[in-house]
């Protein structure tokens, strides 16, 4: 007990074997019990999870091997004794790789507070802290070939699991920009990476398990946790990432507005040598509320519509800290080492669903469901169904953030479980969603989708004209079959209307 930090002070639980002097006991409990303290940052409505947030972080920290969960501490306790625990948690996110891109993921969810999500967005790019001298050899080697390739010794950016350093080429060919960024990934990050998956798996289950210790609601905790697992190794595959690149290169080749850096030919499996982008954040930039709703407008085009409409491959981890303005005000999407696929299949299930809920058809919502996932429990989804349509009843359109809200409360509730692209695509939409509110309060994710939508109905409308009533191949997902159907439920409609239940 130290009387100038915690008069009552109770050590934490926490079952961890550690070889520690007698001296340094006491440092060690406190230390634990400065991060039980981040579950305070879990917002007040939601304060019912602090205990489970505490309970998943001492479990987390609790599997990590001993070297790394004593440095973890050692930080924790060089911070000065009143550091918030805002500084405390941004420490700890950058230790832990998974953590750190979580961290990234819910930085722009905006049901959570205003000062943590600013805190949050810092993780989403750092100033470099690895030394270049720990990866400088390994660009040399890869590039020693090269004539005239001049590397900066100064690193531009570091992230979650990589490190940004730029170089210029005055060699280059004509069709390449002459200076570029090597992105490499940082030293130890794949072994750190192998250390912290596997826990995540155990994590699902041990939160569902504290979950009925803390009388909360059931959540499938299990099933999430080892889909993000499996996605998250994906993060240090560079040479998927080179690949996605030159997929989005053909994607959006033709839009003069949006732009993909090119790749360098002397990319290798662990090194990616791409162009550099100068540019801001796209949070950051100030403009008039018209310019930020165009762009905010954009972001949407580019990131949701246009691969819902046409390729289904869309950027998986779209937060802002991808998403630059470039001096000449086009939108540079970088880091594709993310990427989900949505077939045709699920694509028109998703149109279909809300199709379905504009005509507040809970029987049609509960059958495209079924077609994007499986349910556990048909009876809940009814009900969670109905409720969604009751949302829509009262004014809330069935676009893409009520679907959202929708899988999400059957997955947290483990009434329906969703492929892992789908599961990715919910989580890009989440982060989606909050960057373009913080872009413009004035944009709307669904207004954007519904003009490009109709755009695509137009452009097709002579084919769709033409094409057998059943063919959802004209533009927008939905058969002639499909829209008839809504026209002809119009008094159907009507009637759920006002008399819902009937």
């Amino acid at each position: 007990k130290r009387r100038d930090y915690n008069d009552v002070f109770e050590p934490p639980a926490f079952t961890k074997s550690v070889t520690l002097k007698s001296s340094t006991h006491l440092f060690f409990a406190e230390a634990l019990s400065r991060l039980q303290g981040l579950a305070a940052l879990v917002p007040a409505a939601h304060a019912a999870y602090r205990p489970l947030v505490s309970d998943g972080l001492m479990f987390f920290l609790g599997q990590l091997p001993a070297p790394r969960f004593e440095a973890i501490i050692a930080e924790q306790l060089a911070l000065p004794p009143n550091a918030s625990n805002l500084r405390r948690l941004i420490a700890l996110f950058r230790q832990c790789p998974t953590l750190h891109k979580l961290g990234q993921v819910v930085a722009h969810d905006r049901r959570l507070d205003l000062e943590l999500r600013q805190r949050l967005q810092t993780l989403e790019s750092l100033p470099p802290t690895t030394p270049i001298k720990k990866v400088l050899p390994q660009i040399r080697q890869a590039t020693r070939h090269i004539a005239g390739l001049k590397v900066s010794q100064r690193a531009l950016a570091e992230a979650s699991v990589a490190i940004v350093i730029p170089f210029t080429w005055p060699d280059a060919p004509a069709e390449l920009p002459q200076r570029g960024v090597f992105k490499v990934l940082r030293p130890g990050v794949v072994e750190k990476l192998a250390e912290e998956l596997p826990i995540w798996s155990q994590l699902g289950a041990y939160l569902e398990e504290r979950c009925v210790v803390h009388g909360l609601p059931n959540f499938s905790f299990r099933d999430t946790l080892e889909s993000v697992a499996r996605l998250l190794a994906h993060e240090i595959r560079l040479e998927q990432e080179q690949a996605h690149l030159a997929e989005a290169q053909n994607t959006y080749g033709d839009w003069p507005q949006v732009l993909i850096p090119k790749l360098f030919p002397f990319c290798t499996p662990k090194i990616t040598a791409m162009e550099r982008v100068d540019g801001h954040k796209i949070t950051e930039i100030a403009a008039s509320p018209w310019s930020l709703r165009q762009r905010a407008r954009l972001v949407v085009d580019a990131l949701l519509a246009r691969p819902f409409w046409q390729s289904g491959a869309f950027h998986a981890d779209p937060h802002a800290g991808n998403l630059m303005i470039t001096p000449d005000n086009r939108l540079a999407i970088l880091d594709w080492a993310l990427m989900t696929q949505l077939n045709k299949t699920q694509r028109e299930a998703v149109m279909r669903l809300m199709l379905a809920a504009l005509s507040l058809n809970n029987a049609q919502v509960c059958r495209a469901v079924v077609e994007l996932g499986s349910v556990r429990d048909p009876a809940a989804l009814q009900a969670a169904v109905a409720e969604s349509l009751t949302a829509v009843r009262w004014g809330r359109f069935p676009g893409f953030d009520w679907l959202t809200n929708l899988l999400d409360r059957l997955a947290s509730k483990a009434t329906a479980n969703f492929p892992n692209e789908l599961v990715l695509f919910r989580k890009a939409l989440l982060t989606l969603s909050g960057v373009v509110a913080d872009i413009s309060e004035q944009a709307s994710v669904d207004a954007v989708l519904l003009e490009s939508g109709a755009v695509h109905f137009f452009r097709h409308l002579s084919t769709r004209l033409l094409a057998p009533t059943q063919s959802r191949h004209a533009g927008i997902q939905l058969s002639n079959t499909d829209l008839l159907g809504v026209w002809l439920g119009a008094p159907a409609t009507a009637w759920r209307f006002w008399f819902p239940g009937q």
